[in-house]
């Protein structure tokens, strides 16, 4: 079974920095896009920023210049470092990876994390 599992949040001051993680795990034989969405209170999810295996990149013009997303290939995870954290950047952040896991090896599906809160407070 395929799990993405996410870490790094928590409270930060206004200003600050946080690097989030996410790992695939399980029989997985191919990863295309991985990526991060939040969900602030009372907004929808929306999409931060995803990476291509290829190192393509899309992201949220909000997040321009203060959250780069990196992927280590060889170990099936995602990086989002931010920094000059913002109040409205605080959400329930999700990672999320379109991928082809053994069970079903004939098509991408896409899986999602449980989800790690950013809180931004002085």
């Amino acid at each position: 079974q395929v799990q993405l599992v996410e870490s790094g949040g928590g409270l930060v001051q206004p200003g600050g920095s946080l690097r989030l993680s996410c790992a695939a795990s399980g029989s997985i034989i191919s990863i295309n896009a991985m990526g991060w969405y939040r969900r602030a209170p009372g907004k929808q999810r929306e999409l931060v920023d995803t990476i291509t295996a290829g190192g393509g990149t899309n992201y949220l013009d909000s997040v321009n210049g203060r959250f780069t997303i990196a992927r280590d290939n060889a170990k099936n995870t995602v990086y989002l470092k931010i920094n000059s954290l913002k109040p409205e950047d605080a959400a329930v952040y999700y990672c999320n990876a379109d991928l082809i896991p053994a069970t079903d090896p004939f098509r991408y599906r896409e899986s999602w994390g449980q989800g790690t809160l950013v809180t931004v407070s002085s």
